[in-house]
């Protein structure tokens, strides 16, 4: 399958994650911060000159992945302030992503309401009313520029937004109709936040049609103590998922890209050398 890294995980230097690249033979680059720019604010010479560096050493964007959308509640509207801050700064990416032949921008989606549906009592005195069906109005604009842009987008699935589940990436793109050019980001560790298994729960959910990037890492969460723990690879709590995930994906012939995103440090900062104790069975499970 297509191997990657979220390449700040290694190093902000960009020429130094190409490196380590190499040494490992990973070939597609997610971009997420180069130096101390978030993609979407770097010049045009900086553009051309991370274009010359990939294009050099051989590899391929797989995923522009600025924080779109991040940080809005469902209290903003479309065409709001902070919306529009937002699409400016999708517009810019996009423009990025046309230099450097990224098929895919990630979005993220608005801050997490924890009960957004409810049975028996509960649709009355927990749901928190209107809170969905906030959502998908404000990403519709970046679904119409993306089809006008001819990119695809990928929601991802993050740590307390509104989206946080394959369950919810589903419905959202659904409810807009997008599937054509909205996909989703499964992250299955950030998922466990709201206790979605990954395989074979959060799999089924996506298989059809709807995945379009992937993110590993492995965590171990406590929900009742609001403890998230990032954890090496194969030692948190979906150890026993990888494997038949990877199978899954052979046998339903997945062609994205799956990035290994190394935010892991054995516990002295050094996200580099987790990377290093992570990066042999991320290939021994998905290359």
């Amino acid at each position: 399958m297509k191997l990657g890294v979220i390449c700040d995980g290694i190093s902000r230097d960009l020429k130094h994650t190409v490196d380590v690249m190499d040494e490992f033979n990973l070939e597609y680059a997610e971009l997420q911060f180069v130096g101390e720019k978030e993609v979407g604010d770097h010049s045009a010479e900086e553009v051309r000159e991370i274009k010359s560096l990939l294009s050099d050493r051989g590899k391929p964007v797989s995923c522009l992945s600025r924080h779109i959308f991040a940080g809005m509640t469902s209290a903003n509207k479309p065409g709001d302030e902070l919306h529009t801050k937002h699409m400016d700064s999708l517009k810019r990416v996009i423009d990025m992503a046309h230099e450097l032949d990224s098929p895919l921008v990630r979005i993220m989606s608005s801050k997490k309401e924890q009960i957004l549906w409810g049975l028996n009592g509960a649709e009355k005195w927990n749901v928190a009313h209107g809170a969905w069906d906030s959502l998908p109005p404000l990403i519709a604009p970046a679904c119409e520029l993306a089809r006008a842009e001819g990119v695809t987008l990928v929601v991802e699935t993050g740590n307390g937004t509104m989206v946080n589940s394959n369950y919810t990436a589903r419905k959202l793109i659904d409810d807009l109709d997008a599937k054509d050019v909205l996909k989703v980001l499964w992250d299955p560790a950030n998922n466990c936040w709201c206790h979605e298994r990954a395989y074979p729960d959060g799999y089924d959910e996506v298989k059809d049609g709807y995945l379009g990037h992937i993110h590993i890492k492995d965590v171990q969460v406590d929900t009742p103590r609001a403890l998230l723990e990032v954890r090496q690879l194969g030692q948190g709590q979906l150890a026993d998922h990888f494997v038949p995930m990877a199978e899954a994906l052979r046998a339903d012939n997945y062609d994205g890209v799956i990035s290994l995103e190394s935010v892991f440090h054995p516990g002295d900062g050094d996200f580099e050398n987790g990377f290093r104790q992570c990066i042999d069975l991320f290939k021994e499970w998905f290359e």
